[in-house]
């Protein structure tokens, strides 16, 4: 593994010809899309529930983009359809437990856990998908992001992708998450375990999160607590023209910490009135 990390920063950083590096950059993807190597990974002994809890290994994200770099541009006839790509799609989904609903797509280089489900949507290169989560119709899930296990992307989510620079950090979804309709979740942001976002939310580096639910208001960025019960909503900004509303989202409850994670969700959602 060192031999490999060694010839691919070498390659990235112009210290040798990329074609030196052709089959560490190989292998890299390989082990990408069979789960064994991570873009991200949450650091040894800590639960994966906040920003400091992660690592990014910027070479495997390094390997992507030489990837892209090598590998030509290629025609694929499946049924009546063609395409014309430079990455195929994933193989081996039966042996691996996963179902893809046509005209879904998952690329090579993406892992899939155990029973995940994937509906017309689509899973980018780099990105992880934990056991039984389902990515709903026309949700995306974008290169590089991690997502968690028994994670529910409702129909037309996007989880924004990143690739460069290399050591900037994906968006994760913690296990156990609720990511409502239309919901825009970009530029890193960590939704801790359990959360649920609620339909419409947008999630970006310059969108302020909101904790409504104590005394005083806490402000959050980039960053969701677990469980917590997020809505779209605005707030007042003066300008030198007048006063116009921003978006923002809020933090309005908890989840449960209910054994059973169905009834947890159905009640946060009907306590809240939380559309999905």
């Amino acid at each position: 593994m060192s031999d490999m990390r060694q010839m691919i920063e070498a390659a990235y950083n112009g210290d040798i010809d990329i074609e030196e590096a052709a089959s560490a950059v190989s292998a890299a993807i390989e082990l990408l899309d069979k789960g064994e190597i991570r873009v991200a990974e949450p650091i040894a002994g800590r639960d994966g529930n906040s920003p400091e809890d992660w690592q990014v290994n910027d070479w495997v994200r390094e390997s992507i983009l030489l990837y892209f770099r090598l590998a030509g541009l290629e025609t694929w006839d499946v049924g009546p359809l063609e395409f014309h790509d430079k990455i195929p799609s994933k193989k081996g989904l039966a042996e691996a437990g996963v179902r893809v609903v046509p005209p879904g797509t998952v690329r090579y280089g993406a892992f899939c856990g155990s029973g995940v489900v994937v509906m017309p949507g689509f899973v980018n290169i780099g990105s992880r998908v934990g056991a039984g989560t389902m990515v709903d119709t026309w949700a995306t899930v974008g290169s590089c992001a991690q997502i968690g296990s028994n994670v529910h992307l409702s129909g037309g989510v996007g989880i924004g992708g990143v690739l460069e620079p290399p050591n900037a950090r994906p968006v994760i979804v913690g296990d156990g998450a609720f990511i409502g309709s239309r919901c825009i979740v970009t530029e890193g942001a960590l939704i801790g375990a359990g959360a649920i976002l609620g339909a419409n939310t947008t999630l970006t580096a310059s969108i302020p999160i909101i904790d409504v639910t104590g005394d005083e208001p806490v402000e959050y960025r980039n960053y969701v607590p677990p469980r917590s019960v997020v809505v779209p909503g605005t707030r007042p900004r003066d300008f030198s023209s007048g006063t116009v509303q921003l978006a923002c989202a809020y933090i309005i409850g908890r989840r449960s910490e209910d054994t059973d994670s169905k009834l947890s969700l159905n009640d946060a959602l009907r306590t809240h009135g939380i559309a999905v």
